[in-house]
């Protein structure tokens, strides 16, 4: 079947051009004038842009899509904001869930509370207990019922990865940070298979429907307190009904050392041969948040003291990357703090940049650091949607960084101007997937129209402006850069590339940049055929 993209522009190399694109058996064809292409496919199908622009499909590079589809049909908060509204919300699933043992689910955001943290007793209400991820999945909320099932006491202690919050008698106050969440995550109910497999279908969808159409899992295969998603997409892919385009990064177990790489060179090969998906990365999270103080720093946070976590020994890591390069796997850090950059950075010294090794987040970056990035040819995976006024930045992070270092966050433009290569994502279902969301923070570096954090009082401030990117650089993150990382053949429209495609209801180049955030997708295509849209 042929289509012809005819009647707006197409985002080709780099560039918005007037130009229609000609698809023939799910393959871009032919890129050029509409008068040109339309006679050389005779009998085609019309997809009219009405004015709009023809991109490549999105491609998020750092996301947890059946953690997503899990929590969205559990009791979601990710979409309120406020103690009352959480109440309410949580209030109503539970009469309307009778039949739960546990009321679990997740998306509160720290802001909402003073000091980033709720209390046991707001959820004391509840006839059962309750685990409530927060929105960034670094913490959790629970009640009392919660704490008295897990045996966790004033004599509990932290473990060596996490804290339990405490009342100033030493009571645990109900929320959990990190390593201390599996304290009572592990007696939560579990997801079953057939569950992983109808959210990983939902995520697909939702996901579809703003124009993504690939990824990169940042964790599959399973670790403490979660549940292996790896088998998920195995069974999708073989089965045919996985069509996005995802590699699976397979998750480094901090409590093991080299000895756990045979189990993940056998992991990987589970996946080997699979056209949709591939479990070819590793994922390693070398630190934690600001917010909760686990972000690994190099001085003291103000305030409070201490420089946060490092999970991994810096001085066994690079050892352990060294081998898994060797191996031919992709390395995806998770790093926050600028010592846990600086730690990944150094992990990459002398390692194959054909690997596509990449560090995630990305919120601090102590400045002489910034040039290694391109000097290592390792990627910059950026979540813009972070870098923004907002109360969770301003009340919770501002104060504890201090100067310089608060002047150090998401230097998008700083890593560009050094050459570095960049990927995109939204690490959803910590924050919005929708990547013209992303892209608007990146070039205004303030909250888009519509979010839950829009009207905070400083929310269309500028957020550090300098740092700003300009939108092609923005789009390309999202499309040509996260396909390099992932070996996509899709991430560009050009002629022999797979025909994922993405249709706009408008060309976000010819808008206000303070208007970007309403663009809206038409319609999405994979291999040719729609997925979105009619």
């Amino acid at each position: 079947m042929n289509i012809l993209f005819r009647g707006g522009s197409a985002f080709v190399g780099g560039a918005v051009r007037p130009d229609a694109v000609l698809v023939r058996d799910g393959v871009i064809a032919a890129v050029g004038p509409e008068g040109e292409l339309s006679r050389s496919a005779p009998g085609h199908d019309t997809v009219d842009l009405d004015g709009g622009l023809l991109t490549p499909g999105f491609i998020d590079a750092h996301m947890h899509p059946v953690q997503a589809g899990l929590e969205r049909a559990k009791c979601d908060l990710s979409e309120i904001f406020g103690l009352d509204a959480y109440i309410a919300k949580i209030s109503d699933y539970a009469t309307k869930n009778p039949e739960k043992t546990w009321i679990d689910g997740g998306g509160w955001d720290m802001s909402a509370f003073p000091n980033g943290l709720p209390h046991r007793s707001q959820l004391d209400f509840l006839d059962r207990p309750a685990y409530l991820i927060q929105r960034d999945h670094h913490a959790a909320w629970v009640n009392s019922r919660a704490l008295d099932l897990a045996g966790i006491t004033k004599e509990t202690p932290d473990p060596a990865d996490g804290r339990i919050e405490r009342d100033a008698d030493g009571t645990p106050s109900g929320v959990l940070h990190e390593g201390a969440m599996d304290l009572v995550g592990l007696l939560a109910p579990r997801p079953t298979a057939e569950d992983q497999a109808r959210a990983l279908a939902e995520a697909e969808r939702h996901l579809f429907s703003l124009g993504v159409t690939g990824w990169q899992d940042a964790i599959v295969g399973s670790y403490a307190g979660s549940d292996d998603q790896l088998p998920t997409y195995v069974e999708a892919a073989r089965a045919g009904r996985l069509r996005a385009r995802v590699v699976g990064a397979l998750w480094w177990d901090r409590t093991r050392g080299e000895e756990q790489i045979e189990d993940l060179v056998r992991k990987r090969a589970t996946a080997e041969g699979l056209d949709r998906f591939a479990a070819t990365s590793i994922k390693i999270m070398q630190d934690g948040i600001t917010e909760n103080f686990t972000a690994a720093t190099l001085e003291p946070y103000c305030r409070c003291g201490g420089t946060g976590l490092s999970y991994i020994d810096p001085g066994k890591l690079k050892g352990y990357v060294a081998e898994l390069d060797r191996l031919g796997f992709q390395v995806h850090f998770h790093a926050i703090g600028e010592r846990a950059v600086r730690e990944a950075l150094d992990s990459f010294e002398g390692t194959d940049p054909a690997n596509r090794h990449h560090i995630a987040h990305l919120q601090i970056i102590e400045p002489s650091d910034v040039p290694r990035f391109a000097a290592l040819g390792v990627t910059a995976n950026l979540q813009p949607l972070w870098a923004t006024h907002h109360a969770q930045m301003d009340e919770l992070t501002l104060p504890f960084l201090g100067e310089p270092r608060s002047s150090w966050q998401y230097p998008f433009r700083d890593l560009q101007e050094h050459g570095t290569r960049f990927c995109a994502g939204s690490d959803w279902p910590v924050s919005d997937p929708d990547p013209i969301q992303g892209m608007h923070v990146a070039v205004n570096r303030t909250e888009p129209g519509g979010s839950v954090h829009a009207g905070y009082p400083t929310a269309q401030t500028p957020f550090l402006p300098g740092q700003r990117l300009d939108l092609a650089t923005a789009l390309s993150a999202y499309t040509e850069g996260s396909a390099w990382i992932n070996r996509s053949p899709a991430g560009a429209i050009e002629p022999g590339r797979p025909a994922d495609l993405v249709v706009l209801d408008r060309d976000p180049f010819e808008l206000p940049p303070a208007d970007i955030w309403t663009t809206r997708v038409r319609m999405t295509f994979v291999d040719g055929v729609a997925v979105h849209g009619r």
